[in-house]
């Protein structure tokens, strides 16, 4: 009888366990044959780049509504929106181009880029260049300002990977491994410190640190490189008045608060007002005068402020699913450059959008390191777009997906964007004789696998993987 009794009740608490395991699993179920799918990486590098871009669209329309009237000149509210507007829809174009050009041309094309670049960096050095705040890092074209360290961050990835790539053999050798990646990444950071822009030296840190990450340098090599970077960093930042008032405004962001921790002040502040769910679009007084340069590299606090804790999750969430794909394109690509680039433009916009974020929330001292594709800007937008198209680009390259255009046709996007069929990947011949070194002492290990091992990884890497020749089960 007790047991009859109890019956119901035991059974109906595992029954409600079981109705919502069986959903999550359904929903897990879902997620997983759809990330399975060919192109699923290629449809969200889409998506995610259009939600950041439609994101940064409207909070620089809240934004720069006050900062955009000038009496003088007649500018009315929407001045400074209709300039970034038009950096987006050019963006656009930059996008499909990046999506468009065959990664073989791009490679081909890394050495002639590197050498443009330090070409601009030395040149805007020169009276060609304009100066503005102390420092001399733009091109003004037609009223437009074009920063040439921008192009430089994606020249520098194009370039070491192809570098490291074609070394690939010769790595365990720590000459090949640094030269000449490391000696022209140093000539670069110290180009842009003439101009001076410490901020763009850090970030083109991340891409040669992400650089030699990826093409298998030992740890050892990142422990010297980061103490190395630190204590330049620290050099550096306390050689200059302005930026020894920032790092000292950081140690002690309550000593001044009228000056030099003016902005990381009012930032927290705008932060601190939106509460859980912000004020509302439009809504926010930081941008009445109360905070500089909020359009730009400040673009986090209104959307705080605004949007609340909610929107600044959102937000996040968004560049962390921007990390996930991208790692994973880098992951389940076959060609080594791919995946180091792939690996490398990931790493490096979303390393520059949480160091904007860190200083905004008061983590980090304040640089001028724009948030990718929300914060106005002219070369920021399009070097973003151009990275993206890259990355969807590499998506394409997965064998997967270049399986299923190259059987079922180009797809809606392939025929709307008019894309050409993606290559197979055919690795190259190995040399005799290119691993001799391996075993030397202090060398760095062959990444050559022995023929037993991973017997469907060198079937997937075949001549003729992704191609579909023969049927199931004929021969």
């Amino acid at each position: 009888m007790t047991a009859v009794e109890e019956k119901p009740e035991a059974a109906r608490r595992p029954r409600r366990k079981r109705v919502a395991e069986s959903r999550l699993g359904s929903v897990y179920t879902a997620l997983t044959a759809w990330l399975s799918r060919p192109l699923a990486d290629f449809h969200l590098v889409l998506a995610l780049t259009g939600l950041l871009t439609s994101i940064g669209v409207v909070m620089v329309l809240s934004a720069s509504s006050v900062a955009s009237v000038d009496p003088a000149t007649g500018s009315g509210v929407y001045a400074l929106f209709k300039k970034h507007l038009m950096f987006v829809a050019s963006g656009a174009l930059v996008f499909w181009f990046g999506l468009w050009l065959p990664l073989r041309r791009t490679r081909a094309l890394s050495s002639l880029a590197v050498l443009v670049s330090l070409g601009m960096l030395a040149l805007v050095l020169t009276p060609l260049g304009s100066a503005g705040g102390g420092a001399q890092r733009w091109f003004v074209i037609g009223g437009f300002s074009v920063q040439p360290v921008e192009f430089t961050k994606v020249a520098l990835a194009l370039w070491g990977a192809h570098v490291l790539v074609t070394k690939y053999q010769l790595l365990h050798q720590w000459r090949h491994l640094l030269v000449p990646v490391v000696p022209v990444a140093l000539l670069i950071f110290a180009l842009v410190m003439a101009q001076p822009n410490l901020s763009g030296t850090i970030t083109l840190g991340v891409v040669l640190a992400s650089l030699l990450w990826f093409a298998g340098a030992p740890k050892r090599l990142f422990a010297v490189l980061f103490a190395g970077g630190i204590a330049a960093v620290v050099t550096l930042a306390l050689t200059a008045n302005y930026r020894a008032s920032r790092v000292l405004s950081f140690l002690s962001p309550t000593a001044d608060t009228s000056g030099a921790a003016y902005q990381a002040t009012q930032a927290k502040y705008a932060l601190a007002d939106g509460g859980l769910f912000g004020k509302g679009l439009g809504q926010g007084p930081s941008k009445w005068a109360y905070l500089p340069n909020v359009q730009n590299d400040f673009i986090f606090a209104v959307i705080g402020e605004e949007l609340g804790f909610i929107g600044c999750i959102v937000v996040i969430g968004l560049f962390v699913g921007l990390a996930i794909v991208g790692l994973r394109i880098a992951t389940r690509n076959l060609d080594p450059w791919i995946r180091i680039v792939a690996g490398t433009l990931t790493v490096f916009t979303v390393s520059q959008a949480g160091i904007n974020i860190g200083y905004v929330v008061g983590l980090l001292p304040v640089t001028g390191v724009t948030l990718p594709l929300i914060s106005a800007g002219g070369t920021s937008i399009w070097v973003t777009m151009f990275l993206m198209g890259l990355l969807a680009n590499a998506a394409r390259h997965e064998p997967e997906s270049v399986a299923a255009l190259r059987t079922q046709g180009p797809g809606k996007f392939g025929r709307l964007l008019r894309l050409p069929a993606p290559e197979v990947y055919r690795p190259p011949a190995k040399r005799r004789g290119s691993g001799r070194a391996s075993g030397s002492r202090g060398a760095r290990p062959s990444a050559r696998r022995t023929r037993s091992a991973q017997p469907a990884e060198r079937r997937r890497a075949a001549p003729d993987y992704g191609r579909r020749s023969t049927r199931r089960g004929t021969t």
